[in-house]
């Protein structure tokens, strides 16, 4: 998991920005916004793209903290967005949430490949999250 401040990813919207994340074996970021373009390459690698519900919870987390979602994949089949984000080393919990399409959520789930290039798949190899 990796977390930023605001507009994460401006100036990265090539797909490379959020190819290397995905092999780095990162499966979420949270954030207080997301560039536009930036997040679609995310959701396309299969990185969910989450923010923050309030952004002054971003202090709350620090860089070494263990971090889980609890139920987000059930929850997210379900039609959730909004989950907690339990700090286990600190004991805290925020807010997060996400704005995924039914396509989005489809390819988050590997229910469904994402449109990276003509020919639904193209180029890159795609593998289930």
């Amino acid at each position: 998991m990796s977390s930023a401040a605001r507009n994460y990813g401006q100036g990265s919207s090539r797909e490379h920005a959020a190819l290397a994340p995905m092999y780095l074996g990162v499966k979420a970021v949270i954030v207080k916004s997301f560039a536009r373009i930036h997040r679609q390459n995310l959701v396309n690698f299969g990185i969910v793209p989450l923010k923050l519900v309030d952004p002054s919870d971003y202090d709350k987390i620090s860089q070494l903290d263990d971090v889980e979602i609890p139920n987000i994949a059930r929850g997210s089949e379900e039609g959730e967005s909004t989950f907690d984000l339990v700090d286990k080393t600190t004991g805290q919990s925020c807010k997060i949430t996400h704005d995924l399409s039914d396509r989005e959520r489809d390819v988050i789930l590997g229910r469904r490949k994402p449109e990276l290039y003509q020919g639904n798949g193209g180029l890159i190899g795609w593998s289930s999250v």
